[in-house]
């Protein structure tokens, strides 16, 4: 970004880069307030009138006073002890080797089960009328399908009894265990992109499509890095913290007391 001055106060300039920064330093419902010219004229106001209370502050020697040199020391305190905190942190942070050798030896911990997704179509049947008028349903929707009438996500759309309608049929990914008995034992006994005959279960008759399989197994190191990553950061912190927090007792211990 090309930096242009927009305003000048006492010497002091405020750049589209500072009224940028501003923005970017809010909260983003309150950066939405800023996003117009209005919004950035407002803006601008706002930081010449900071520097407004900043030039009287230096006019009055606030700066001298010794309430104001109490808050620095105070803040001061506080920023070496976070940048303190930050540097060990820091220095604790895991590598990709370390991350790497972590996933090695614990295999178990990144099993998963056998996963699919899948479309349905459900025509809904609560007697056994309605189950035969279901299935003829269902065997019809079918027919449209493989003659390239619809697509199996119109189809969805158009005939599906199930709120998943709204998105062609989605169910996502899921496990074993996650559907009733019958439509389970239909996804995981075809092959990706099929089309099943129609499936019975309590709810009424439905056609399935599947369009992802993942077999059981053990997750791929880049898929849970940053998991591991993540987990290894806070184990490491953890014992860095506690390692220097000794450390440093046993280093000025002398110089505190702890009352009751």
């Amino acid at each position: 970004m090309e930096r242009k001055v927009l305003a000048t106060i006492n010497g002091r300039e405020i750049s589209n880069i500072d009224l940028d920064n501003a923005v970017k330093s809010m909260h983003p419902q309150q950066q939405m307030r800023f996003q117009s010219e209005e919004g950035k004229k407002r803006l601008l106001e706002d930081l010449v009138n900071q520097e407004l209370f900043y030039l009287e502050a230096k006019d009055n020697k606030v700066d001298e006073t010794e309430e104001f040199k109490a808050l620095m020391e105070q803040v001061t305190i506080n920023m070496l002890k976070q940048h303190a905190l930050n540097q060990l942190f820091m220095a604790a942070m895991p590598t990709e080797e370390e991350a790497k050798a972590y996933y090695d030896e614990h295999q178990d911990e990144f099993k998963v089960d056998e996963m699919a997704k899948a479309r349905h179509i459900l025509i809904k049947a609560d007697d056994e009328a309605a189950f035969e008028a279901a299935e003829k349903r269902a065997k019809e929707i079918a027919e449209e399908i493989k003659a390239g009438e619809k697509t199996f996500e119109q189809a969805a759309m158009d005939y599906s009894d199930c709120p998943s309608n709204m998105q062609g049929g989605d169910l996502g990914l899921f496990g074993k265990g996650q559907m009733v008995p019958e439509f389970e034992e239909a996804v995981f006994s075809m092959n990706e992109g099929e089309l099943s005959e129609p499936v019975k279960t309590s709810f009424g008759y439905h056609l399935i499509k599947v369009e992802e399989r993942h077999e059981a197994g053990v997750s791929k190191f880049e898929e849970v890095k940053d998991e591991i990553l993540g987990k290894l950061a806070q184990l490491k912190q953890l014992k860095a913290y506690e390692d220097k927090v000794a450390e440093l007792r046993e280093k000025y211990a002398n110089a505190y007391t702890l009352n009751d």
